[in-house]
């Protein structure tokens, strides 16, 4: 099942890349599990700011780094199966 993994996306305010990545996971992942979806803003959180500043959207599973910049829908789809 989808929820069991813990799915956080690095965004900053007025990120259209931010908004395309996260409306494409929700795509895959479904409606029902995009309510698990952390959306973490890293202007608040010092320390990602510093190690993903550049690197905008980034999509984390389980803590683990996944993607950046777009969705790899291939990788994303290894955790779905």
């Amino acid at each position: 099942m989808v929820v069991q993994h813990q799915w956080q996306v690095l965004s900053r305010a007025e990120c259209s890349l931010c908004e395309t990545m996260l409306h494409e996971l929700i795509e895959l992942l479904g409606k029902l599990a995009a309510n698990e979806i952390l959306i973490t803003e890293i202007a608040d959180h010092p320390e990602l700011e510093r190690k993903y500043a550049h690197r905008i959207p980034v999509l984390l599973i389980d803590g683990e780094f996944v993607c950046d910049y777009r969705l790899d829908r291939d990788r994303v789809k290894q955790y779905l199966s």
